[in-house]
């Protein structure tokens, strides 16, 4: 990492949201490989917070961010703290994390997809399904996929994420109540 960033610990509400894969130009940008497909969190933020592959939370840098843009099949952006090519090919690998806090407002009936993780899924009928282990994007749709106990073994469920089978979704109470059993 560069010496001229400040270090500085990954907030408790820090997700990740890409990778910094090369400099771009030779005045200090840098690309950046989101890890959504809809990235507004890197141009909501500011300030992003860096970690070296590898490295523990305590060992993050704080990145001021003036600029970032859409460019091609990547983001790139420009930082007062990242003057020239060096400084940015110094960065190459970097994961960046973004405060949660600072992610725009999600629109009615809009989740993003880590405020679904570890949910608890229950069925019309109160029965539990599972706790969201993770999202999968398959096509037109986006599938739960919850990790549950049936019969003293682990199992796994898949639920499609449309309004036809989810009822509601309650991020307060950490619930998502759905249209589907058990056995299907």
């Amino acid at each position: 990492m560069l010496p001229a960033l400040e270090a500085a610990e990954l907030p408790a509400d820090a997700i990740e949201v890409g990778r910094i894969a090369d400099a771009w130009g030779i005045k200090g940008w840098f690309k950046v490989l989101p890890h959504s497909a809809q990235p507004e969190a890197l141009f909501s933020s500011k300030r992003w917070f860096l970690q070296a592959p590898g490295a523990s939370a305590s060992n993050a840098f704080r990145l001021a961010i003036r600029e970032a843009k859409e460019h091609s099949d990547c983001i790139v952006a420009t930082s007062e703290d990242v003057p020239d090519r060096n400084a940015a090919e110094a960065l190459r690998g970097a994961r960046v994390f973004v405060p949660r806090s600072s992610f725009p407002t999600a629109g009615d009936d809009e989740y993003y997809w880590v405020d679904l993780i570890g949910l608890s899924v229950v069925n019309r009928e109160g029965v539990t399904l599972g706790t969201v282990r993770e999202l999968l994007a398959t096509g037109p749709q986006t599938t739960l996929v919850l990790a549950a106990e049936a019969d003293g073994k682990a199992v796994e469920r898949m639920v499609p994420f449309v309004s036809a089978f989810v009822d509601k979704v309650d991020l307060p109470g950490r619930l998502i109540t759905v249209d589907w059993q058990p056995d299907y």
